[in-house]
């Protein structure tokens, strides 16, 4: 009984073209990674949500050069608690999941919603938009057997509302349709656990039977606080901040978390840790394809009892 079904990194484009998004899948095929979720909102895909029929066909045929397993990252900005953006949000994803379907990808993460602190009063109308988003966004992504994997993100301004790991879950649980599945991201996670003063361990518990999809890159933890440093690099020096590390650079107790939660059937566990840790990846998959094979022997034990 396997529960992860595909280990690798994500890639992406660094000036929307076509080529260094090249460049990223030849590099994680030669360290023989077998699992990429790309990054298509680096490149001009989707205009006012409508697929660009030329740019779409470029991504195919580079896609299928290569014998990868993909899933696929939506809107990093996307918040389906924003009233202003959420149809032109909902209308993109829609795209987005087309895209998953031309080149054979059966998830698609969207980032968890957010109010700024002056909008907090809605936070009730808010939290039923999301439910509401997701469910139209879901019953769409049914016929093109494509997931809707909702992550759990940190809080990023002074006052915001997010919803924590738990909270996410609730979130699943409540739209309760199949093509909804929860994502941890387990720094993330442990970045707000610290700044809310919450129990880690037991937020990423509560969203363990419910997640679909991992995503896995180290860190310490620490809330980064609301300013920016010079070089990234520096924020690695003092260890705070979502830092997307190899694994073993951080602090999270990797195989203590893996021997421990079950998670659906068919999950990826995908690496955040970008072409910048080139020379640590190969590292870090094997490290990855262990914890994998952790998960499944626990899994086993758990089902046998």
């Amino acid at each position: 009984m396997s529960i992860i079904t595909g280990v690798g990194f994500n890639a992406g484009s660094d000036d929307g073209e076509f080529a260094t998004l090249e460049s990223d899948l030849r590099a994680l095929a030669e360290i023989g990674c077998d699992t990429v979720e790309l990054a298509v909102s680096s490149l001009d895909l989707v205009a006012g949500g409508r697929i660009i029929p030329e740019r779409i066909t470029r991504l195919v045929d580079l896609t299928q050069q290569f014998d990868f397993r993909y899933t696929v990252h939506g809107l990093v900005s996307s918040n389906f608690m924003d009233q202003a953006t959420v149809r032109y949000q909902i209308d993109a994803a829609k795209a987005l999941v087309e895209v998953c379907d031309r080149i054979g990808a059966g998830i698609l993460v969207q980032h968890g919603g957010a109010l700024r602190a002056d909008d907090i009063h809605q936070r009730a109308d808010a939290i039923q938009r999301e439910r509401d988003a997701l469910s139209e966004l879901a019953d769409f992504a049914a016929p093109h057997d494509v997931r809707i994997a909702l992550e759990n993100i940190f809080t990023t301004e002074p006052g915001q509302y997010r919803q924590t790991p738990a909270e996410v879950a609730e979130t699943v649980k409540a739209v309760n349709h199949a093509n909804v599945v929860a994502l941890i991201d387990f720094s993330h996670a442990y970045i707000e656990s610290t700044y809310r003063g919450l129990d880690f361990r037991a937020q990423i518990a509560a969203m363990a039977p419910v997640a679909g999809h991992l995503h896995v890159h180290d860190s310490f933890g620490r809330p980064q606080g609301f300013y920016k440093p010079f070089f990234p690099q520096e924020n690695t020096a003092m260890g705070v901040g979502d830092l997307h590390m190899p694994l073993g650079w951080g602090d999270i107790a990797w195989e203590d978390i893996f021997a421990e939660l079950t998670f659906l059937p068919d999950t990826v566990l995908m690496m955040e840790i970008g072409r910048r840790y080139r020379a640590e990846q190969p590292q870090s998959l094997e490290r990855a394809r262990a914890l994998a094979e952790l998960n499944t022997r626990a899994a086993t034990a758990v089902a046998a009892q």
